[in-house]
């Protein structure tokens, strides 16, 4: 197996966890990580938010043959929309909306030619990107978040 497929094989892994909560009973959305942490609800929403922005902003532009446009955020600015846009969807509506995230930015990315996958790119801040170490990342991310919902189911 390539370096990307076993990036994206991981990076997939996920998708796979959020179809296993959504399974789960709706109570469980509503529990925080620990206490004063965000709830399963939130950490899932916190990482479709990125996944959105990402894919609009660097992951669809290079795959278009396009300058990535993603920048330094506010995180907590950012974060804390999520918090808002978690509260305000229903637990059905984020799942679809997250798995759909997800899998659009996998797609994209196997379906990139590997000069492109393996193109050095620029942000609109100016510092690097490329699209293996955008995936290395993300999956560091990804398991971060579930290892603390590894904690609570």
């Amino acid at each position: 197996m390539s370096e990307k497929e076993q990036l994206l094989s991981e990076y997939g892994e996920w998708i796979d966890r959020v179809k296993e909560l959504a399974d789960r009973d709706e109570t469980l959305w509503s529990t925080p990580l620990a206490e004063g942490k965000w709830t399963v609800r939130e950490v899932v929403c916190h990482i479709f938010r990125w996944d959105e922005y990402f894919f609009a902003e660097a992951i669809e532009k290079i795959a278009r043959g396009e300058a990535p446009t993603s920048e330094h955020l506010n995180y907590d600015e950012f974060n804390e929309n999520a918090r808002d846009y978690a509260k305000a969807s229903t637990t059905e509506d984020l799942v679809r909306q997250t798995i759909a995230a997800r899998e659009q930015l996998i797609e994209a990315i196997r379906s990139m030619p590997e000069d492109v996958y393996d193109g050095d790119y620029t942000d609109k801040d100016g510092h690097p990107f490329k699209v293996a170490q955008f995936m290395k990342d993300f999956i560091w991310h990804d398991k971060h978040h579930l290892r603390q919902l590894e904690l609570i189911g």
